[in-house]
């Protein structure tokens, strides 16, 4: 899998999880569609996607700052239980933030 469609997928997850547990509903509400087009739109986008591992590490943030508000929120609620929900994706990005932080 491409690293965009990886990163889309990981971001989606997310969504998922944190609109499951916070507004409680398998279907995504109108604030978590627009925020995970936005996401990918960003993602799409950036220019920094062959050197960079996720958008937290990057040095410029391209979200606008309701969005990046809301996403923050987002990870801080979905983090933690991805392990729950996908280990396979967590252990992954968690693997993936060691290295980057190694190489710094």
């Amino acid at each position: 899998m491409d690293k965009r469609e990886k990163e889309k997928k990981t971001i989606s997850k997310m969504i998922h999880i944190y609109h499951k547990g916070k507004h409680k509903g398998d279907e995504l509400c109108i604030d978590c569609v627009k925020l995970e087009r936005y996401a990918h739109e960003r993602i799409d986008r950036c220019p920094f996607m062959a050197t960079k591992s996720f958008c937290s590490n990057c040095k410029v943030h391209c979200y606008r700052g309701d969005m990046r508000k809301m996403i923050k929120e987002v990870m801080r609620y979905s983090g933690p239980r991805m392990l729950y929900h996908d280990p396979i994706m967590a252990i992954d990005h968690l693997i993936s933030t060691i290295k980057e932080r190694k190489n710094k």
